[in-house]
């Protein structure tokens, strides 16, 4: 299963493809690298590539799927950037950008309410559809005041990410 991981304003994905024992395979971005990990104490790995060695301090943050890593001369502040992630970013958002027209699904899900029906007037924080995915209910509101144009979906439909569900003009 590949995650993304965002390191300051990177964000690479990264699979494991093989592990036996200490020795594994990682894709990075469509490399691969062929590593000897060793965690020798709680949070602490030395590390063999191609022959050199390098130890890495990886501490948990102050928020999930957050760490420090620190190497000998830098630090870095990772996140894993994984489906839940991304739904919360964007449930937050309530819509993909500041002011979006379009309410997209951030993952895949199944839509449980539309409140709304095409022509209909709303207002900026309103609920136009309630969406279900990952076992937790999501509202998503027009960011801005305006006209329900197109809804996408009727209720019980499954949803895939990214689909556009409603435009509102």
């Amino acid at each position: 299963m590949a995650l993304e991981v965002r390191i300051g304003k990177r964000l690479a994905k990264v699979q494991l493809l093989n592990r036996e024992g200490d020795r594994m395979k990682f894709e990075v971005d469509g490399r691969t690298y062929d590593l000897d990990m060793v965690e020798v104490e709680p949070g602490i790995w030395s590390i063999l590539y191609r022959g050199k060695s390098f130890n890495l301090e990886i501490i948990p943050g102050s928020k999930p799927k957050n760490y420090t890593v620190n190497t000998l001369f830098q630090s870095y502040e990772a996140d894993i950037v994984d489906a839940e992630a991304k739904y919360m970013e964007a449930r937050d958002k309530a819509a993909f950008g500041e002011a979006s027209n379009r309410i997209l699904s951030p993952m895949p899900g199944k839509v449980v309410r539309i409140p709304v029906a095409i022509g209909q007037e709303v207002k900026a924080g309103e609920t136009v559809i309630i969406v279900s995915a990952m076992k937790m209910e999501s509202e998503f509101k027009a960011a801005a005041d305006g006209v329900v144009r197109e809804i996408f979906v009727k209720e019980g439909d499954t949803v895939d990410g990214n689909q556009v569900l409603i435009v509102i003009e």
